[in-house]
């Protein structure tokens, strides 16, 4: 091929790009002015031709209600999801942010369920209220979690992992926190590791201790720190140069903390364990397993971990860890939040493909039987709702499961008016549904 030809051709494909991402109207809509839809349909069982051999599929499609997060007037780049959600009640909480930087923002949102309505809480750079030309964090890459004492706790990451952001006033992350009821929103510590990011987290909610792995505000600079943040006390209560990578096991019925430090995706070995009536460096734990992300603790001790397509058991009281098998219903593997149902411990719910990709598969919804040990799908949500709404969801990193067990909240990261099926789906809006688990999909 001619240079001339190869330059028009890297032209033709540049121009494609901006003009799909210009042809994107902000905010997005749904038909007719609606906040939400509510679809009920039986190609939700539709499976693909990636699907594996022995998994099952539902046999009563569930309603599934569709929403777009409303914050989302400008475009992002790109607008998504990188945090836990967390489900209290009637109530979900979620958080997406822009992802930019080093000037950004996000949001934390609550949707209730009853009333079919979301309420944006928290506008980030409202809160923190900056000059201008000052760093504001692009996402809330943490998990979300209630504290005994009913507020809401979560922590700040830059946007881009490709921008170096110590120049721009830059001294640390945020741990926030936000109050439901009073509709509250207060800081509760600013930079309490210099200079690093609070992209991991969970919360002891009854001790209030805040847990985070780090990450460098220069993305040049390697290396994960570990943070125990003392909420009531307001001070560090133990931080040391070896962290969490993405996620940890908290164990409410001990207060103990397990991770890896320093590890990665991909990685099967020995967990560490923090125990804050002790506060010192953590002690290895004869206990081998991956942990890319984790249940809650069960009512008898259990955790439940994923790393591509491996799953474990974990048991806090006896602190050993067994395999359980393959996680993966086609061929994607990457699996970056995994619910139990709460009401019988039965069942646990993740989607492959996190990070894009889950569309190559239907983008399934996985629920994992512990007593049978089987996989089935209880819909595959692609193409409905691109056919329905012009919209892909292609992975998320933020789920939960209600607490009577019979809905699936999940945030996606996705695109919008995607056409050409020979070029992978971009992020670029991020989404909401409620998936209503059939009762008979759910029988103990």
């Amino acid at each position: 091929m001619k240079p001339t030809t190869i330059l028009a051709t890297a032209f033709f494909c540049l121009s494609t790009t901006l003009t799909s991402a210009q042809e994107l109207t902000w905010p997005p809509k749904l038909p007719a002015g609606k906040k939400v839809v509510t679809l009920e349909t039986s190609d939700f069982l539709k499976p693909t031709d990636t699907l594996r051999r022995g998994v099952k599929i539902a046999k009563t499609a569930p309603v599934v209600d569709f929403l777009y997060y409303d914050c989302q007037t400008y475009a992002g780049k790109p607008w998504s999801v990188w945090g836990e959600g967390l489900a209290v009640g009637d109530k979900y909480y979620s958080a997406v942010g822009d992802h930019l930087a080093p000037q950004g923002n996000a949001f934390l949102y609550e949707f209730d369920t009853k009333t079919k309505t979301s309420r944006q809480l928290v506008d980030l750079r409202k809160v923190l209220n900056l000059p201008d030309g000052h760093y504001t964090p692009g996402k809330i890459h943490s998990r979300i979690d209630m504290g005994s004492d009913g507020w809401l706790y979560f922590s700040t990451h830059r946007g881009s992992t490709r921008t170096t952001i110590p120049a721009n006033h830059f001294k640390g992350g945020w741990i926030l926190r936000h109050h439901p009821k009073l509709n509250k929103t207060e800081i509760v510590a600013h930079a309490p590791l210099l200079n690093q990011c609070l992209p991991t987290s969970v919360l002891d909610p009854d001790r209030l201790i805040f847990y985070a792995g780090t990450a460098d505000g220069d993305y040049k600079v390697k290396g994960v720190k570990f943070l125990a943040y003392d909420i009531k006390n307001r001070k560090v209560l133990y931080h040391d140069d070896a962290g969490p990578y993405r996620y940890a096991i908290f164990a409410r019925s001990t207060g103990k903390l397990y991770f890896h430090q320093n590890g990665s995706r991909g990685v099967v070995k020995n967990l560490v364990r923090f125990d804050p009536e002790k506060p010192g460096p953590p002690q290895e734990v004869n206990a081998e397993l991956g942990i890319r992300a984790a249940s809650q603790e069960t009512s008898k001790g259990k955790v439940y971990t994923v790393d591509g397509d491996a799953m474990w058991e974990f048991n806090t009281k006896t602190e050993t860890a067994r395999p359980l098998g393959e996680t993966a219903v086609g061929a994607q593997t990457y699996i970056t939040t995994i619910d139990f149902d709460p009401k019988t411990e039965r069942y646990l719910y993740y989607t492959p493909g996190a990070h894009g990709g889950s569309e190559r598969d239907g983008t399934p919804i996985v629920q994992y039987d512990l007593k049978t040990k089987t996989r089935k799908v209880i819909c595959f949500l692609h193409p409905v709702l691109n056919e329905k709404f012009g919209y892909i969801p292609i992975g998320t990193f933020g789920s939960a499961v209600s607490p009577e067990g019979d809905k699936l909240y999940i945030t996606w990261n996705g695109a919008r008016n995607h056409t050409n099926s020979n070029r992978k789906a971009p992020f670029n809006t991020v989404a909401m549904t409620v998936i209503h688990i059939p009762e008979s999909e759910r029988r103990p």
